[in-house]
């Protein structure tokens, strides 16, 4: 994309995730504004070109906004809160593309206010985390009005590898709550599946190496094989957050009368990973839990695996290293 095309953004929420995507924005060349609640953690990227702003009301004059929160709550109150991006006078942006994952009702709230304004609501979750970002691999679900989705595509391919249009209103909310919902489901399974060997004496790095060369494989075996290997914790996607979209996701089953059977056994072993006090962790701890049930001591294996998106294959890569560091 040209850096001329004269559209300036807005950024609202310099978490790990938003850190990583908004930098990627920042790389390409383009007029980027941010605003974060905590401001020192939006500094860094002023150092990448960007500009930031005291009040989400400050970016009312861009283009393009995009939104990457906590939550409903959070949502709404840096949109249609006081001193949020809708509540200047005369000026709104032309489209709001929001990758919070959030309630339906929540995005019919703001979606409402924000047709008010005359402003389009592009909803755009993603599916990775920060090493995934710096490895250009992020990819992204995207539903809206069609011409609101046109302007933005540019912008959503720069953060990853592939962006997938399902159609008007909220339709890629819900695919990321099936993705999550997945997510889940597949985390406690290789907890399962990686205590099952390790106490009939198969090493964690060996079970997998053999799954992830296998046709049962996928990007987040292989970059979450670190994690179930060697023991590190650090958070991505902590169990609560991963406990609210099962919530999410059991709410849009009932309302569609879809049973979830596999969903709900796996959705009570996060439950209990929460109310057991695993907080400012990855989900990957799920492993640690699985293990205490089954009476295994379980310890870093001490392996040098591959996360599969380092270009140098030991799990690690300078560029993921500097987003996440950053971003914390």
């Amino acid at each position: 994309m040209s850096k001329d095309n004269g559209l300036r953004l807005g950024w609202i929420g310099a978490g790990r995730m938003g850190f990583a995507l908004a930098s990627r924005l920042l790389a390409a060349g383009h007029d980027v504004a941010v605003w974060n609640r905590t401001r020192a953690k939006a500094e860094p990227l002023a150092e990448l070109g960007a500009t930031i702003v005291d009040a989400p009301a400050d970016l009312a004059d861009r283009d393009i906004v995009f939104t990457m929160v906590g939550g409903d709550r959070d949502f709404q109150q840096v949109v249609i809160g006081d001193g949020g991006l809708l509540s200047r006078d005369g000026a709104a942006p032309r489209v709001l593309v929001d990758s919070t994952t959030i309630s339906p009702a929540a995005s019919q709230v703001v979606r409402d206010a924000a047709t008010e304004h005359g402003t389009a609501v592009l909803a755009a979750p993603v599916s990775g985390n920060p090493k995934v970002v710096a490895a250009g691999k992020l990819t992204i679900v995207a539903s809206g009005p069609p011409e609101a989705f046109d302007l933005a595509k540019p912008y959503l391919e720069l953060f990853g590898s592939g962006v997938t249009y399902v159609g008007e209103g909220d339709r890629a909310r819900l695919v990321k709550i099936c993705h999550n919902l997945m997510l889940g489901i597949v985390a406690q399974t290789l907890a399962e599946v990686a205590v099952l060997a390790e106490k009939g004496g198969v090493s964690r790095a060996d079970l997998m190496a053999f799954l992830n060369d296998s046709v049962m494989g996928s990007m987040f075996t292989r970059y979450k094989t670190p994690a179930y290997v060697n023991l590190d914790f650090t958070p991505t996607f902590t169990p609560a957050l991963l406990l609210k979209d099962f919530h999410l996701g059991f709410a849009a089953a009932k309302e569609l009368e879809v049973p979830m059977p596999v969903a709900a056994a796996a959705e009570q072993v996060v439950q209990s990973l929460v109310g057991n006090g695993y907080d400012d962790v990855d989900f990957a701890a799920l492993l640690e839990y699985e293990a205490k049930a089954a009476g295994l001591d379980l310890r870093p294996e001490d392996a040098a695996v591959s996360d599969g998106l380092s270009a140098n294959g030991d799990g690690t890569s300078a560029a993921a290293e500097v987003a996440e560091t950053r971003a914390a």
